[in-house]
């Protein structure tokens, strides 16, 4: 006898009768109003309440059906997400923006960056399947085509500081990150400080100017030292090499990222150069790989966790709370000093 629930035909009829809301609102005597809002997660109903009708909806099967839901609000209640999928930051943000959208019973549609795909591709796909709103982690078109975006859906710029267009920004200082970083390893005895850059983009820039910055107010404008570089671990192994090859490294670098700052770490110690005793390294983003023992990089923390609240929070207000007017949150990063930075030798 095939059993119930199985998925096999029921009275040779055809399959089992999908469970509806109305059979787990019956299971915990409950009406079909207090399920729905606890199956959306709305806050309201009592953990007790809440624990019952989940219990009740695993036992007897039942998964919402999102589509019919959607079409009968003419809303879909899915936020966008566009992620640089080679970014392990961006994966952390990811994991926060799940759980703080969830929250408030929205759920995510991911669109992904790649070395193929860009991002008009990702965001047209978002708005394909009817993203209510766009999350953008470090978005790097203009402002302007951000603006006419955000005239379709509204947009939230996470990382990256927009001028010139009234849009939703939530960030951390970059600039004051890196100066702490810098701060730092003036306060270990170094003066000969290099950055490697990363590349053209709002963020980038932001970054380079507090190295500047900050090496202008300890009085070392003449060993302000900036090399090219991008977001990879490669052209993090690139400018390590460069150093190597100058005959004369500088005793401390601050990488644009902890990915390059990586790619550092791998091109001095292949060398055989002693990391932090010969040179110390940091990069910028607290981002998994850089808490590996195997790393243990000196690095600045955005606070990912709630850089993702606030981004959910900024979408709910402009779809459910009625915000029209841009905001922009601006969240102080922390230094993050690890075993990768030491006293010049």
């Amino acid at each position: 006898m095939d059993e119930v629930g199985s998925g096999a035909p029921a009275g040779g009829n055809g399959a089992a009768p999908r469970p509806r809301l109305e059979d787990v609102a019956a299971r915990v005597g409950l009406s079909t109003a207090s399920v729905s809002l606890v199956l959306r997660g709305v806050p309201g109903p009592s953990e007790r309440t809440r624990q019952r009708v989940l219990k009740a909806a695993a036992e007897l099967g039942y998964r919402p059906d999102r589509t019919a839901s959607a079409l009968a609000s003419r809303r879909s209640r899915l936020l966008g997400v566009m992620v640089d999928i080679h970014s392990p930051f961006h994966a952390e943000l990811v994991e926060h923006l799940h759980t703080a959208a969830e929250e408030v019973g929205y759920d995510l549609v991911l669109s992904t960056l790649t070395r193929t795909r860009d991002e008009n591709t990702a965001v047209e796909t978002l708005l394909a399947f009817r993203c209510e709103a766009l999350l953008l982690l470090g978005p790097v078109a203009p402002a302007s085509v951000l603006a006419e975006l955000d005239r379709r859906a509204p947009v939230i710029s996470v990382g990256r500081r927009i001028t010139g267009a009234e849009l939703d920004v939530v960030r951390s200082a970059d600039d004051d990150g890196v100066g702490q970083v810098v701060d730092h390893l003036v306060g270990l005895g170094h003066r000969a400080i290099a950055y490697v850059d990363g590349g053209k983009g709002v963020i980038a820039t932001d970054r380079r100017r507090g190295y500047r910055s900050a090496m202008r107010r300890h009085g070392l404008d003449g060993q302000i030292s900036v090399l090219h570089g991008n977001i990879t671990e490669e052209s993090g192994e690139k400018a390590g090499r460069h150093f190597l090859d100058a005959g004369d490294p500088p005793t401390a670098v601050v990488a644009f990222n902890d990915q390059s700052a990586i790619g550092l770490l791998t091109a001095f110690r292949r060398a055989g150069i002693d990391v932090p005793g010969t040179v110390s390294v940091a990069g910028y983003d607290d981002d998994t790989l850089s808490r590996l023992a195997a790393f243990d990089l000196t690095t600045v923390s955005q606070n990912a966790e709630e850089q993702a609240r606030q981004a959910v929070t900024a979408a709910v207000e402009r779809l459910d709370q009625g915000r029209t007017g841009p905001r922009e949150i601006v969240l102080a990063p922390s230094l993050v000093v690890r075993g990768s930075t030491a006293q010049p030798r």
